[in-house]
């Protein structure tokens, strides 16, 4: 099955990581909060971490863009639009904490505001899927944290055939996937691991 290609790039400049870090732990650190399901439900016994969100416009979205499109032009050539929900997630496993097995294949989360409510309670604004002709095709990790910052936290990847891959741990691995592989996070038991992640968007299968 096609769609389980994985693709990877390890050689990242060391200086660049510590750059993308030193700027998201001054800028996004103080913003995390407990990480939700698709949703927006809390549920720990499934997911258990902290993040926040990166807009596109920040310049690592940028950066990692550059990775995508290289990734899908040498591995995937899929027909892709933009980074799901204009935004990147920010994520870090503390000691004892995981995300489990899941995949990331839906319909694309963005959102339009709109006027509900009616005369009588009075009208407010809400958020709705505004596009829903689009689905995540390609989702993608960097590795902020080095092999030695923590033990565990193992970010796992299941093939058709029951065959697990574990993602290479070296500080600024870039891996891409197809957004509807199964993949979990193992738990972390020392230390902490910190990454970012993010989805691609495209018109649906056909």
């Amino acid at each position: 099955m096609a769609f389980q290609s994985v693709w990877y790039y390890t050689n990242l400049p060391e200086d660049i990581v510590n750059i993308i870090e030193r700027d998201l732990t001054e800028s996004f650190d103080p913003q995390m909060a407990d990480s939700r399901l698709h949703g927006d439900a809390l549920n720990k016994n499934k997911r258990n971490s902290q993040n926040t969100w990166i807009p596109t416009t920040h310049w690592v979205a940028g950066f990692l863009w550059h990775y995508v499109q290289r990734a899908n032009r040498e591995n995937f050539l899929y027909d892709l639009r933009n980074i799901d929900g204009e935004s990147l997630q920010y994520t870090r496993y503390d000691e004892g904490q995981f995300y489990g097995w899941h995949n990331d294949a839906g319909l694309a989360t963005q959102y339009k505001p709109v006027s509900v409510g009616n005369r009588t309670e009075g009208l407010h604004q809400d958020f709705v899927n505004e596009n829903i002709e689009l689905v995540r095709k390609l989702s993608f990790s960097i590795q902020l944290s080095g092999p030695d910052n923590y033990e565990g936290g193992n970010l796992q990847l299941l093939d058709e055939f029951g065959q697990n891959y574990i993602v290479p741990r070296q500080r600024g691995c870039i891996c891409l996937f197809d957004s509807r592989t199964q993949h979990r996070v193992l738990k972390v038991t020392k230390g902490t691991r910190k990454s970012i992640v993010g989805w691609v968007v495209g018109p649906r299968w056909k």
